[in-house]
């Protein structure tokens, strides 16, 4: 059974946590106070989509839900790394059924870059945990990697976005997604 980038996330904070996500979800309670922060987060998701300009988004949902279609979001995916297109959102890989989808991949003369949008004030080392696994299937999917960079906040709405390069951060998690995964 393959797992995703938040499953991973999750069952490194708490095994039981994630065991209780894939066999009994209907338990899954948010809290009003941490659904409010993730809808933030994903506003500043969406705000830095824009930050290079044109984008293409790979998000594509099953037929009458808003569950993620996950193969056809990496087909399309796949298309769109053929056809060059120059920034992908939501770009999304499968590795031995562990599955990753990129906020944004850009492509540049050395490959491709990672930008990992995070509303937040600071890069946290679960921040950079997280897009080590984003390496990790990308590396196994044989997609040229330039850098990997984290966005968080910046200080006003001129400044939005700080991008933090943390490539030597991301790429020494590799082995340790490999033994935990």
């Amino acid at each position: 059974m393959g797992i995703t980038k938040t499953d991973f996330m999750r069952g490194m904070q708490c095994r039981k946590m994630l065991w209780l996500d894939k066999h009994k979800p209907s338990l899954k309670v948010i809290p009003p106070e941490v659904q409010q922060r993730l809808d933030a987060g994903n506003d500043f998701g969406d705000r830095a989509m824009a930050m290079f300009g044109n984008y293409e988004e790979m998000t594509v949902y099953r037929p009458g839900t808003t569950y993620p279609d996950t193969k056809a979001m990496v087909a399309k995916t796949a298309e769109h790394i053929e056809k060059g297109t120059s920034v992908i959102c939501e770009a999304a890989f499968i590795y031995y059924n562990n599955y990753c989808a990129l906020d944004i991949l850009r492509k540049t003369e050395d490959g491709y870059d990672i930008y990992e949008v995070k509303n937040s004030p600071a890069v946290y080392d679960q921040f950079v945990r997280d897009v080590g696994f984003q390496y990790y299937i990308m590396d196994r999917c044989k997609v040229k990697i330039g850098h990997i960079f984290i966005v968080t906040h910046g200080e006003d709405a001129e400044n939005p976005f700080v991008i933090n390069d943390v490539i030597e951060e991301a790429k020494a998690y590799a082995k340790w997604v490999n033994d935990n995964i």
